[in-house]
């Protein structure tokens, strides 16, 4: 029997495919990495240039002031799901009169991630989030997956070269890092993610700090300084 063919069939040893194939999208998409800190969090994220004639692709997208996130996999699951983010934070804000705590948007997206593993005539979303952000209860890095699951992070990194990403911050993370220092982390993990290393064309980098708690991304000309500071 085709195990795979129908979202809603268990497989003897208890797997259900679909939603093990929407994990290998991520897997093939673009590195993407997250590092909390005491003084807030960071995302950085791989840049491909997939036509010289196609204009630069962000993977880096802002859901209220204070939190933002990065994804890896497919760009148009993404997008559905970023809005409907976007689109809880606004009602969160007009009922309660208060951001939106990190952990709750996490669970909300998830919601919708997990009803579409156990419904027929639908499949899962091929793509993982990195949500950052600082609420009363400081900062937060939650991942999340294609099968709806979502866990707190100090660091995290998906994608392709998220393994050797990963390899990068389980030696080099310390939890009394900076914020600076956190940045100056992403750029070396990246750095040995990426084939042909780091360049102002080939991340993206966005963080959001405990003191003002807004999410910003980093300008053209800040992210070429800290390169330019890491490659010394």
């Amino acid at each position: 029997m085709g195990y795979d063919r129908a979202i809603t069939i268990f497989s003897p040893d208890g797997r259900l495919f679909q939603v093990e194939y929407a994990f290998e999208a991520v897997k093939k998409g673009w590195t993407t990495l997250g590092i909390k800190s005491n003084e807030g969090v960071v995302l950085a994220v791989e840049k491909r240039q997939v036509s010289p004639l196609m204009e630069g692709m962000e993977k880096i997208k802002k859901i209220d002031e204070h939190v933002g996130l990065a994804f890896a996999g497919l760009s148009s699951d993404a997008r559905i799901l970023i809005d409907q983010a976007r689109i809880y934070a606004q009602i969160h804000r007009l009922v309660y009169g208060e951001p939106i705590p990190v952990e709750l948007l996490a669970k909300k997206i998830c919601d919708i991630k997990q009803a579409y593993t156990q419904h027929g005539g639908v499949r899962p979303f091929g793509v993982s989030f990195l949500i950052a952000g600082v609420d009363e209860r400081g900062p937060h890095l939650v991942g999340t997956d294609p099968g709806g699951t979502y866990v707190n992070y100090k660091a995290h990194a998906i994608g392709s070269g998220g393994q050797a990403a990963l390899e990068v911050l389980e030696k080099n993370y310390r939890s009394t890092l900076s914020l600076e220092d956190s940045m100056r982390l992403a750029i070396l993990a990246m750095d040995r993610a990426i084939e042909g290393g780091v360049s102002i064309e080939r991340i993206e980098l966005a963080y959001v700090n405990t003191k003002d708690k807004i999410f910003k991304q980093l300008t053209e000309e800040e992210l070429a300084k800290i390169i330019e500071e890491f490659k010394k």
